[in-house]
């Protein structure tokens, strides 16, 4: 199996820290030398191991932001 190669553009924030230590965080990272997506997954401290996770585009993100609009008003 191919190295997986990533570089972390730009890290935007933790959602959430487990009793290990994984963080679930979202970032902006470039997969392989392609242009950078967001990105939002399981982390092991230092970012030395990762947990399977989703990619979003900006036009994804833009949709996400929408729904997760129409969560949280149908919760109140």
């Amino acid at each position: 199996m191919a190295e997986i190669k990533y570089e972390i553009k730009k890290e935007l924030g933790t959602l959430s820290e487990s009793a290990k230590g994984w963080t679930k965080e979202l970032n902006f990272i470039s997969w392989n030398g392609a242009a950078p997506k967001y990105d939002l997954r399981d982390w092991a401290p230092e970012h030395e191991k990762m947990g399977k996770g989703i990619t979003l585009t900006m036009e994804e993100i833009e949709k996400l932001y929408g729904l997760l609009g129409k969560v949280l008003e149908e919760g109140k």
